[in-house]
């Protein structure tokens, strides 16, 4: 019999490799595309690199992701790459477009020229929903994005209903909550915490800016939400899905419990910084999933407090490794 085929874009981030992981596990063949760079980052597929298949491709040129889908022939493509970070989106907004908005048309584009078959999975965000008119959201709950990243990512979500509609693909939209793990990038709000509680557990460090601690939100655990992309596209019909737990939690709480881990008092080492404040702030965001549960069975398995234990415990062995500590 032979394997089902996925293309996966993003396969070096977090998702992108949790996602490549689930779909070898299911015994599918993995294409994963990276861009052609200067300097390229494996670390978080290091151990299944040999098991994949990496190409070359770029979201911001239609010819070479045609070309990547014409010789591969996926039966499923994951878009996942994005400029991701929000910070990021608000200094580099035009760049943001392309690659958050722009790309994912590329994607649709390239699928319908050679296989509109193909099924499509977008990777959209609850940071879309922005400034919520509703609690919890929902996949009809109205959409008011707050920054460059949240607009971009809408874009990238309406165009997959356009493609769906307009030329009957199967084009489905993840409209996932924040969901985390120990291979988030530094740069989030959980890691820059679980790290930094570590590294202030271990004396190498003494202090940890933050900006707005009040913000609140959803966070699951990463590998959960990639089990859900890949039921997404199970269904006979393709829709849209909200995964989320359905519980909130503040940027305080965040600290408080990643630093109550460790046996330290948080108040004593996190200082409030201006320049972390983003100019747009979203306040608080919670997700409904219950469409998930009911009509895919997807539930999240690790509770909030558990997913920042795994988290401390990784970076505390991060640590210890780098620096040779007992």
């Amino acid at each position: 019999m032979t394997p089902r085929k996925a293309l996966v874009t993003g396969i070096t981030g977090q998702d992108g490799s949790y996602l490549a992981e689930f779909l070898l596990d299911e015994g599918y063949e993995v294409i994963g595309m990276v861009r052609r760079t200067s300097t390229l980052n494996f670390e978080r597929i290091v151990g299944i690199q040999d098991r994949i298949r990496l190409v070359q491709g770029d979201l911001l040129d239609l010819v070479p992701l045609i070309d990547v889908i014409r010789e591969h022939r996926p039966s499923e493509v994951y878009n996942l790459a994005a400029q991701s970070f929000i910070p990021t989106s608000f200094g580099q907004p035009v760049l943001t477009g392309e690659f958050t908005a722009l790309g994912v048309t590329r994607v649709l584009e390239a699928i319908r020229k050679v296989d509109p078959s193909i099924r499509f999975y977008q990777a959209s965000s609850s940071e879309m929903f922005g400034r919520v008119v509703e609690i919890p959201q929902r996949e009809t709950t109205p959409f008011h994005p707050r920054s460059p990243y949240g607009v971009a990512k809408l874009y990238g979500h309406w165009i997959t209903v356009n493609y769906r509609e307009s030329y009957d693909m199967y084009a489905v939209s993840g409209i996932l909550f924040n969901h985390e793990s120990p291979r988030r990038g530094l740069e989030f709000a959980t890691r820059k915490v679980t790290y930094h509680a570590a590294k202030i557990s271990l004396g190498l460090a003494d202090r940890l800016p933050m900006g707005n601690l009040e913000a609140q939100r959803d966070w699951g655990w990463a590998p959960d939400y990639v089990r859900g992309m890949h039921l997404m596209l199970r269904p006979d019909a393709p829709e849209d899905f909200v995964l989320a737990t359905g519980r909130t939690h503040s940027v305080r709480r965040l600290c408080e419990v990643a630093f109550g881990c460790l046996g330290l008092d948080w108040e004593r080492h996190v200082t409030l910084s201006a320049a972390d404040l983003r100019p747009a702030e979203v306040d608080l965001l919670v997700g409904d999933a219950s469409k998930a549960r009911e009509r895919l069975g997807w539930k999240p398995t690790v509770t909030f407090e558990e997913m920042i234990e795994k988290m401390v415990a990784a970076d505390l062995a991060l640590l210890r490794a780098q620096h040779h500590l007992d």
